[in-house]
């Protein structure tokens, strides 16, 4: 009986790291149909591929020089009120950066040959 579960233990691995994998080539396709490459991130794939569409839409629909700061406040916005309040968004061809963030609410990706970083602090009341 222990030697049927190892083997159940076994091929469940082996199935689960074939899912991995195709997953993981899914997504690297959908990175390349929208020319995005993430360069660090801790978000999970739900909210970035939402990150993504949107800054190539909003890119796609403004051709010409790019507004950095609209972008930003159109990501900030909308992640604000998909995912609660506290957003912030730096967008721009070169930038340097050091924040803290909540844990898994940060990403920095480049999509043709613009930086976002997007990334979710605590909120907290103040205290009077």
């Amino acid at each position: 009986m222990e030697g049927a579960n190892e083997e159940l233990e076994r091929r469940s691995k082996f199935l689960n790291s074939l899912i991995q994998k195709k997953k993981a080539g899914e997504l690297q396709q959908q990175h390349e149909r929208l020319n995005v490459r993430v360069r660090a991130s801790d978000m999970p794939t739900s909210p970035q591929n939402k990150a993504f569409q949107y800054a190539r839409d909003y890119l796609d629909s403004t051709p010409g020089k790019l507004d950095s700061k609209r972008l930003a406040l159109a990501l900030k916005k909308e992640f604000d009120s998909s995912y609660g309040p506290a957003w912030h968004c730096i967008v721009g061809t070169s930038f340097g950066s050091y924040v803290t963030h909540s844990l898994g609410g940060f990403l920095y990706f480049s999509i043709d040959k613009v930086y976002i970083l997007l990334f979710r602090t605590a909120v907290k009341p103040l205290d009077r």
